[in-house]
């Protein structure tokens, strides 16, 4: 699938969030601040999900 280049540049502002937070996490295992980035992780990867779809519909270019 082609995609513009603004799908990638949401793709990988999301991903560099995902990236931080579970490193975040990694790094503080166990602590309540490590759990909470790890739910964050989760909650950001849909967010990135619907965001990506929502583009999908909208964009001339990549649908």
């Amino acid at each position: 699938m082609k995609t513009c280049h603004r799908f990638t540049t949401i793709k990988s502002g999301f991903e560099q969030d995902i990236r931080f937070l579970r490193g975040h996490s990694e790094r503080h295992q166990g602590s309540t601040s490590a759990k909470t980035s790890a739910k964050n992780a989760f909650s950001v990867k849909r967010n990135m999900a619907l965001a990506l779809n929502r583009h999908l519909d909208r964009c001339p270019e990549c649908g």
